[in-house]
């Protein structure tokens, strides 16, 4: 077990510098450099050599690489172009508000679609399941500005019920923010739940048709008795991972979602690096992305082994 723990970090470290490696690569090769796309029609002269001294563009690539992998390391991601600041003052604000955003998607989403799957499955073809996965299929074939408009245009618009976007600034309180975030969460837990509820629902039904709970049944083992202690532990094995992408998804920041409400995450923040050219701020953006699906997966990993007896059986053998 701690073996494949440590291989499982070792991989996850090479992604990260994998992901490190092609995001600086990637920035050097773009035409014209970070200070020509701040300075504008002012990059020439004593202006923009200030501006390459400042930040180290007359060093040689690889140099650059590893001195600013090595701050990476830190903590310290740099300086924001667009806002002159350090970059971790511009993350603050965004990451809380991801996280705020993320977590009551996640206390309401993941619990429903779960809750969701169950009914479907264990009522197959049944009202339930002909209603539900009606719904849920619906949710998941429009697209997700789609959704997210018309939610603004019928509750926000024509109904007057919730505010339609999101005014607040950056660094509001947790409690401004969360009478604002309403409609973006009803927004993406549409989307989370349709897709969640029908991976529980296509597990459960497989278990159910498996020879052990069969078995069960002609034993006579009282059905709702088996349905919890035998079915729903083996089915919910694979939500695992399912759920891992999905919380990484929101951590990393809901980017349409948070446009459409001008939310201040960082799927906004990463849209405005964007279009400012704000380029340390989208090599910081990509390195924390990365490492939050990296982390996530490698819990999500662990916890299946963990909780799969057979792949436990597996290891002890090898």
């Amino acid at each position: 077990m701690l073996l494949l723990i440590l291989k499982r970090i070792g991989l996850g470290l090479i992604t990260l510098f994998i992901v490190s490696l092609i995001t600086f690569v990637g920035v050097e090769v773009l035409p014209g450099d970070a200070c020509t796309t701040y300075l504008e029609r002012e990059a020439y002269g004593a202006a923009l050599d200030t501006c390459i001294k400042r930040l180290g563009l007359d060093v040689p690539a690889y140099e650059r690489y590893l001195d600013w992998a090595s701050n990476v390391v830190r903590g310290d991601f740099g300086y924001s172009l667009s806002g002159e600041m350090p970059i971790n003052e511009v993350l603050g604000p965004r990451v809380k508000n991801s996280l705020v955003l993320a977590s009551v998607s996640i206390l309401i989403g993941i619990p429903l679609a779960i809750v969701l799957g169950i009914i479907t499955a264990l009522w197959r073809d049944k009202l339930p399941d002909i209603m539900i996965s009606t719904i849920t299929i619906f949710s998941m074939t429009i697209p997700e500005f789609i959704s997210a408009t018309l939610l603004i245009l019928i509750v926000a618009i024509w109904l007057g019920w919730l505010p339609g976007i999101v005014i607040i600034p950056s660094d509001a309180t947790f409690y401004e923010l969360l009478s604002n975030i309403i409609l973006p969460v009803v927004a993406i837990s549409m989307i989370m739940t349709a897709h969640m509820a029908r991976m529980v629902r296509s597990s459960v039904i497989q278990v159910m048709a498996s020879d052990y709970v069969q078995m069960a049944i002609l034993k006579g083992v009282p059905y709702w008795k088996m349905v919890f202690r035998h079915v729903l532990p083996n089915a919910l094995l694979p939500a695992i991972n399912v759920v891992a992408l999905t919380i990484a998804w929101l951590l990393g920041g809901v980017v349409v979602t948070e446009v459409v409400f001008n939310y201040p995450g960082l799927g906004r923040l990463v849209i405005e690096s964007i279009s400012n050219r704000d380029l340390p701020v989208v090599q910081a953006l990509a390195i924390i992305l990365a490492s939050i699906y990296v982390g996530i997966n490698l819990i999500a990993d662990l916890m299946t082994l963990m909780l799969n007896p057979r792949l436990k059986s597996l290891q002890i053998r090898k």
